[in-house]
């Protein structure tokens, strides 16, 4: 690193200023004069080109959090002389962060290391527009060789991690403000999604395929599960980045400076929480042909048989391969040849036989989870069905579990969500347990299935699709009535029936008016039952007993019976649907 041509020999000079920050580190964390030791720190970082004195503290220092300053010193520096370098100077730069932190990879601050890297990552985005694409091609194949293993684990771990940072410095929406125009940032966020993501993508995938053997025969604990869980999380980093070039016309390359975060007029109708994942179609040969799914779901199922240890579902290994599987099951748009959807619905096929044992047989499931097991597994698997949902239509969503097993997935859905309901009618607690955020999950699902097109149309279901939403909105009455009724004597501030937020009980009774206009011609004449028997009991027993139980059961019931009969009324009155009238 030569950004300066002073006199890097004066040793004792530089290990003057290394222990003056070494010092000032450990006022600092023994809360001793922090406000002289910040003005320490600040002389340094203040000064014209500290660069050698923080090489130095970072190749010399014993204090880890010395070092984490000199790195965090040496980034603001060099954005601050950045104009002041010389295109060597830039390389340099970069360069030593990236063997710094390739050449201490087994240092056992990790959080050093990490620094490091990020300055690296930020320091290359910085010169992006003046660096040559030799250069470019200089620095990554340094970061290549790391990932790809030919040092050791160590070294490979923070080679991914380097990439971790780089995808999400040239992100704008997570970029580090560099004090450029926006332009600059969009210009990255083109670069990166055209010519270095799918690259990225594919020297994770051949790292964790790399390690996939060991992995399976390792404890979570092992350096190369280690390794495996970066190559997932950076797998699932590129995949959740806003692909906007590689989805559309691969012509268009203009440069939106104005473009919006988030768009929800872009998002299907009827789904503003969705954002579907849509890479284009230069991705298909890498996500769909390859044998990609498989492989991730066959390497998530080998380690799920480690279950029974207790810790596993909620390591982080597990968390990073479920992660990506959601996003997988997110994938939409021009990644799928157009040949009347089958290469998506086998896609989803894959990846459903592979969530299926998740939450099969649902009623063990639920039991499990009532004795202690952890929620977390159970709930991402209704997460996919509900990322499922908002890429199909309800009739292919339903057949995507016949070929796997008899019943349709539109009866698994019932199931789950008929388990999640009798978990409440159960609970005498108030507690937020996995029932709540697992109906909450299945809710949406139901409503992605059955909300309006574009076109103002309902989405039609099978006779069994219809079967299985009568069955379940009556299981969905039956909850919320014995909620009702205990609400009318429970005093309680928190958890009742009544005080739950105004937002998320509209949401869910617009989510319940949905499900029964599904099987309108059941649940019309059920509400009426409902209605009829509490209004009878009210005439023969006026006076005799206390009604408030009753009185709460008729709110429900109206608030129900309201949301089944009419629209939400944005923008207008609420009134009957037109499919009704």
């Amino acid at each position: 690193m030569q950004a300066n041509g002073d006199d890097v020999g004066d040793i004792g000079h530089l290990q003057s200023i290394m222990r003056s920050i070494e010092f000032a580190c450990n006022s600092i964390q023994m809360h001793v004069n922090p406000a002289a030791a910040e003005a320490a720190i600040a002389t340094l970082k203040n000064s014209p080109r500290p660069y050698p004195s923080c090489r130095f503290i970072l190749e010399h220092s014993q204090v880890p959090s010395a070092r984490f300053q000199a790195a965090a010193i040496i980034r603001d520096a060099a954005m601050r002389e950045w104009a002041l370098f010389s295109l060597d100077d830039k390389r340099g730069l970069i360069s030593f962060c990236l063997c710094y932190v390739m050449q201490n990879a087994t240092y056992p601050a990790g959080y050093v290391l990490a620094k490091v890297s990020s300055v690296a990552a930020q320091l290359m985005k910085r010169g992006w527009l003046e660096f040559a694409a030799t250069d470019k091609e200089g620095f990554l194949l340094e970061v290549k060789q790391a990932v790809s293993g030919s040092h050791d684990v160590y070294v490979q771990y923070f080679g991914i991690h380097f990439l971790e940072s780089l995808v999400s410095e040239f992100l704008p929406s997570t970029s580090t403000a560099l004090g450029l125009p926006r332009e600059l940032h969009e210009f990255c966020r083109l670069s990166m999604e055209r010519d270095y993501l799918k690259m990225f993508y594919c020297w994770a995938q051949e790292a964790a395929l790399g390690l996939t053997n060991r992995v399976i025969e390792s404890n979570s604990e092992a350096p190369e599960v280690k390794v495996c869980t970066a190559a997932l999380r950076l797998m699932l980093q590129i995949l959740s980045w806003d692909f906007r070039h590689t989805s559309v016309d691969v012509g268009k390359t203009s440069i939106d400076v104005f473009y919006m975060e988030a768009r929800d007029d872009a998002l299907p109708s009827g789904k503003p929480n969705f954002a579907p994942v849509q890479p284009g179609s230069s991705w298909q040969d890498l996500l769909i042909s390859s044998g990609h799914v498989m492989w991730l779901l066959s390497l998530y199922g080998s380690w799920r048989l480690k279950s029974s240890e207790g810790y596993w579902l909620d390591c982080p290994m597990a968390v990073a391969a479920r992660k990506l599987i959601l996003q997988l099951c997110s994938l939409s748009g021009t990644i799928f040849a157009s040949d009347n959807s089958k290469m998506q619905e086998h896609h989803l096929i894959q990846l459903l036989s592979g969530i299926f044992p998740w939450i099969n047989p649902p009623a063990v499931v639920s039991q499990e989870l009532e004795n202690g097991k952890s929620d977390s597994e159970m709930l991402d698997a209704c997460r996919a069905l509900l990322a499922m949902a908002n890429v199909t239509s309800p009739v292919v969503f339903d057949g995507l579990l016949r070929s796997i097993c008899p019943s349709g997935t539109i009866d698994l859905l019932s199931a789950l969500m008929a388990e999640a309901l009798k978990s409440l009618i159960m609970s005498d607690s108030d507690e937020e347990k996995w029932s709540w955020v697992a109906r909450d999950i299945l809710l949406d699902t139901w409503t992605a299935l059955l909300a309006p097109t574009d076109s103002g149309s309902q989405k039609l279901l099978s006779d069994d699709g219809i079967s299985a939403a009568a069955g379940l909105f009556r299981l969905i009455v039956k909850s919320e009535l014995k909620s009702a009724a205990a609400s009318a004597f429970n005093d309680d501030d928190v958890g009742s029936y009544l005080q739950a937020s105004v937002i998320g009980m509209d949401e869910r009774l617009s989510s319940y008016g949905t499900i029964a206009r599904a099987a309108i011609e059941h649940s019309v004449p059920l509400l009426t039952k409902l209605f009829s028997e509490r209004f009878a009991w009210l005439a023969q027993n006026k006076h005799r007993s206390d009604p408030t139980a009753i009185l709460e059961e008729l709110y429900s019931l109206f608030l129900i019976c309201g949301h089944v009969l009419a629209d939400d009324g944005v923008g207008e009155s609420p009134l009957v649907c037109i499919t009704l009238s």
